[in-house]
């Protein structure tokens, strides 16, 4: 049972019986839940602090402060719908050609447009350093969604164009290596793909012309270790575009290192 108390406010008891007092705010026609509180002044006071940043068009996402009760997450989408016109349940501000997704008041990532119907439905979390989203029950790192796997190494296998880890629009994304154990570099002005693969310490399986061989050699160095008894789980690269004709005859052709035959 809701009972209307403060303006704003609404009482409730929770499946325990514990008293609880959930505020919301109506703006531009649209009813706008602020959360539940355990005391109803704390619900009332963060409905005022609503009626402020909707109100207000000099309160911008900097004007947050910790000692509101208003949440910041809540305060970004009220600030984007008040400015923007469009009421986005995650913490997301449109700007002309792409968006920002904040973390913290100081803390925002940077996304194309094409993504905003993907991160206005999934919540970015954040430890340490790793960005991810919880998606059919896993975690996903935002980084997979450019295609780059979790042991990739940025300066290695990625790069960011601007030097801006925190800008994910596409075009700051240049992917480097895209295989397990492919490493890209440069001889005589040409690229070629080297590739290591580990068994207690790195070997080197051999340098390749084309990166589709690198991703092939790794494979292949994995199937030897394996028939020589190492017990690791070696995680296979798929390689796109080639059909299993091609794939195999690839795998035959392929020299790796002799090393390689002798590790057991």
């Amino acid at each position: 049972m809701k009972n209307q108390r403060s303006t704003g406010v609404y009482a409730t008891t929770l499946k325990d019986g514990t008293p609880s007092y959930r505020a919301s705010i109506t703006f531009g026609g649209k009813h706008i839940s602020l959360g539940s509180f355990d005391r109803e002044d704390k619900a009332a006071k963060t409905y005022r602090e609503a009626q402020k940043v909707l109100g207000d068009p000099s309160f911008d996402i900097s004007s947050y402060s910790s000692k509101m009760t208003l949440p910041f997450e809540k305060c970004v989408s009220l600030i984007n719908y008040r400015d923007k016109g469009m009421y986005i349940a995650t913490p997301i501000y449109l700007e002309k050609k792409y968006f920002r997704y904040y973390l913290s008041p100081d803390l925002s990532l940077k996304f194309d447009i094409d993504d905003l119907f993907y991160y206005s439905s999934h919540k970015i979390m954040k430890r340490g350093s790793h960005l991810f989203v919880a998606d059919y029950g896993s975690q996903l790192s935002v980084l997979a969604r450019y295609g780059i796997k979790s042991y990739a190494v940025e300066g290695r296998d990625y790069r960011f164009a601007n030097d801006d880890p925190l800008d994910f629009r596409y075009e700051n994304i240049i992917i480097l290596n895209r295989y397990r154990g492919v490493m890209q570099y440069a001889e005589k002005g040409f690229l070629k793909y080297k590739v290591v693969i580990h068994v207690r310490s790195n070997y080197v399986v051999g340098k390749y012309n084309s990166e589709a061989e690198a991703a092939i050699a790794y494979n292949k160095a994995a199937d030897i270790l394996k028939k020589n008894g190492i017990k690791k789980n070696f995680q296979q690269n798929y390689v796109e575009d080639l059909s299993p004709s091609q794939y195999a005859d690839i795998y035959m052709k392929l020299k790796v290192a002799p090393r390689i035959y002798a590790l057991s």
